[in-house]
């Protein structure tokens, strides 16, 4: 029972101290991954041209909704596992293990199999053109299995932080980014494969990964284990995983949504190359992204079992620090970008015309970035602790209900007033990011009393609908 006194510790322990412990492996690996996502394009932009940069770019979206899946399964299953091991009920957490398993093969095989059979068609919705088009096929047709084994890393690594292993699940990230990142080089440069030698060095790296992090939950020594009776397929977790996860997951696939209306702005406007500098400052975003959604990650199992076992001074208390930690991370971002946007371009291109368009794009997507991390963590919060709605809706709400409209009128207005219309989808960016955030403080204002009392139906949730065995 050495690792049921492990979660026990999320009641008991500082909040701080447990934040720093659960928080630290999760920013890491979240750095990690960044990092080998970088080197990705570093390598590609230099090793290859500024075509693959726009190719690359062109992939991002549909691998956005390829991760939907795993924050789907993922955030949903370890959530619901932290809460009822708040609750003591320790079969319930293999029962959700065992599902979220099946859950991750059952979409993985969709999503893979409708790849292959659509590739050209979803590349050039997503706004490939014949100079990228082939860039972006010889990648995904490569990657896309690799994916599959990424959805299945991201839930397991999830679940074994959210049983009392958050050391472990860094250790499984790192080793699969490490490798990653000694690949690329060796298969783009040695082997001389170009964009294919990413795509490879990226497939190896999850599959190798995943099977470690199943081999965890085969263990003896491991708390929470694979048992026969967790792998019988129950409709109501099927529900409530999908209920918690489809916060992140909406978030993923409408983002990549917008970043395809958006590329068909940039081309209309900017071009390729306005593509590829929207690929550059969104890599440089979504590593910020990364470190802020390691620390809400490490939020992610001290709220939800606290808010199992009912202790709202806690919740409170992790939730505030949560939030100053990334805005804190908010703002060192926006700083950096604002005051060094050529230096931060210049790392992932060469190209002058490239760099640029990239500087006010750079300047114009990061301002507003320590309201973006408010955003964030408020969307993290309430899906950990079992309100999907208002996560669904705080995470929604800066590029669908915001950013879609805008970037097809402000440009347009742009354009009639004789100013530059690539400019007036960078402001849309940068508009959106201030409505979204503002929204995000109304809905917080509106769940304010869980901070001072959580009432018993609240601190004992109701049991996942069906006959437990």
């Amino acid at each position: 029972m050495e690792a049921l006194d492990k979660t026990k510790e999320l009641e008991t322990k500082d909040i701080g101290n447990l934040l720093w412990i659960y928080a630290l492996p999760s920013v890491i690996s979240q750095i990690i991954a960044s990092i080998y996502n970088i080197v990705d394009r570093i390598f590609i932009g230099h090793g290859v041209g500024a075509m693959a940069i726009a190719g690359l770019a062109i992939t991002m979206p549909i691998m956005n909704i390829i991760h939907a899946f795993g924050s789907l399964i993922g955030v949903g299953s370890s959530a619901r596992m932290s809460i009822v091991l708040g609750r003591k009920d320790v079969k319930w957490a293999e029962n959700i293990l065992g599902n979220s398993m099946i859950f991750t093969i059952i979409l993985g095989f969709l999503f893979v199999t409708g790849g292959y059979l659509f590739m050209d068609r979803i590349l050039t919705g997503f706004g490939a053109t014949s100079e990228t088009l082939s860039y972006a096929r010889e990648y995904m047709l490569i990657v896309l299995p690799g994916m599959f084994f990424t959805t299945m890393t991201f839930n397991l690594t999830g679940l074994i932080r959210a049983s009392g292993y958050p050391m472990k699940s860094m250790y499984i990230m790192i080793s699969g980014a490490v490798l990653n990142m000694i690949l690329d080089p060796i298969f783009i440069f040695g082997l001389h494969l170009g964009i294919a030698g990413a795509a490879w060095a990226t497939t190896i790296s999850m599959t190798i990964t995943a099977f470690v992090s199943i081999l965890h939950f085969i263990k003896p020594t491991s708390f929470i284990r694979f048992k026969s009776h967790g792998w019988k397929p129950r409709g109501y977790i099927f529900k409530n995983i999908t209920m918690i996860g489809m916060s992140p997951f909406l978030m993923n696939v409408c983002a990549s949504f917008v970043v395809a209306m958006l590329n068909s702005q940039l081309l209309h406007y900017g071009g390729d190359l306005a593509v590829g500098a929207y690929g550059i400052v969104n890599t440089f975003g979504s590593f910020m992204v990364m470190l802020i959604l390691g620390i809400c990650q490490g939020m992610q199992p001290i709220a939800g079992y606290n808010y199992g076992a009912g202790h709202a001074d806690r919740l409170k208390h992790v939730f505030l620090l949560t939030m100053k930690v990334c805005v804190l991370i908010g703002l060192f971002g926006s700083v950096v970008s604002c005051l060094f946007p050529a230096t931060m371009v210049k790392i992932f291109t060469s190209d002058a015309e490239l760099i640029l368009i990239g500087k006010p794009a750079m300047r114009f997507l990061m301002v507003m970035f320590p309201l973006i991390g408010f955003t964030i963590v408020n969307s993290n919060f309430f899906q950990s602790i079992d309100k999907p709605w208002i996560a669904i809706t705080t995470s929604l709400s800066r590029q669908l209900i915001f950013l879609l409209p805008l970037a097809y009128l402000i440009p347009t207005i742009f354009t009639n007033m004789e100013l530059n219309g690539l400019t007036g989808i960078w402001a849309a960016c940068t508009i959106s990011d201030v409505m979204g955030a503002a929204l995000a403080a109304v809905l917080l204002f509106t769940q304010r009393k869980i901070f001072s009392d959580i009432t018993p139906h609240e601190s004992k949730p109701k049991k996942e609908a069906g006959p437990k065995e």
